[in-house]
């Protein structure tokens, strides 16, 4: 006849068990994951997860898109869009390591006075929350955002990260990446792209199904314009060269 005893045995190898199997579930996701960042240094990703969600939202309301990319290697993107998404997006971006904290704590400080919401993303956790994550906010999603976003600063350069980025940012409805935004909206390759272009393109970045690069208005010419003064204060196309001593990696 089973005991007491017995039967809390039992429940205690039940409960290992459970736990063994979840800790093994748990390092098997988290050496997937990092094979996942670490194909993605040399293989360029086919789509990311905000363009499925994006085609599963225009089914749902019956409107469907369809989604509009041609990736672009580098050498066949504009300097000056990737200066000007770095002027605009992330300043400090050759130099942090993924996390900009004094942007973090200028953010938290504006926002506790009340301002208008502003985050503090890097361009690194943006390419992590695009290619990788699914909408929303809570906290297990922030960690997992953390987690890619450490790991792909670690394997890739930083020429790769903002290549991947200008490649899956999204420019309008179901329009993704540099190529093509700059054929849709100027009807050139984003090699092509000019100063005043690339400043309009990344005007819009914060709200891109909203606003149209092509037809701005008056605030996002405004913007593009402030975009334009800081890429000249970070010192033009010569800023560019500070990405290059990370691709020794």
């Amino acid at each position: 006849m089973a005991t007491f005893s017995d039967a809390l045995r039992k429940i205690r190898v039940f409960f290992r068990k459970c736990f063994k199997y979840l800790v093994f579930l748990l390092i098997s996701l988290m050496v997937i994951s990092v094979l996942m960042v670490l194909s993605l240094r040399w293989i360029n990703p086919i789509g990311t997860v905000l363009m499925v969600e994006r085609k599963v939202e225009s089914w749902q309301a019956k409107q469907p898109i369809s989604i509009k990319r041609e990736w672009a290697d580098w050498d066949d993107i504009s300097d000056y869009l990737k200066l000007a998404v770095i002027a605009s997006e992330d300043q400090n971006f050759p130099t942090h390591h993924g996390f900009d904290f004094d942007a973090i704590q200028q953010a938290l400080q504006h926002n506790a006075k009340g301002g208008r919401l502003r985050g503090a993303s890097t361009i690194s956790q943006q390419v992590a929350k695009n290619i990788f994550l699914w909408s929303g906010r809570s906290w297990l999603r922030k960690g997992v955002e953390v987690w890619f976003t450490a790991w792909l600063e670690v394997l890739w350069s930083k020429e790769r990260v903002l290549e991947i980025y200008l490649n899956s940012a999204e420019w309008g409805d179901g329009i993704f990446g540099a190529e093509a935004a700059a054929r849709y909206y100027f009807h050139v390759p984003a090699k092509n792209l000019t100063k005043e272009q690339a400043s309009l393109l990344a005007a819009v970045l914060p709200n891109p199904r909203n606003w149209n690069p092509a037809k701005p208005t008056t605030y996002i010419r405004s913007r593009a314009a402030f975009i334009r003064q800081q890429m000249d204060n970070l010192g033009g196309i010569g800023f560019l060269k500070k990405l290059e001593c990370s691709g020794c990696k």
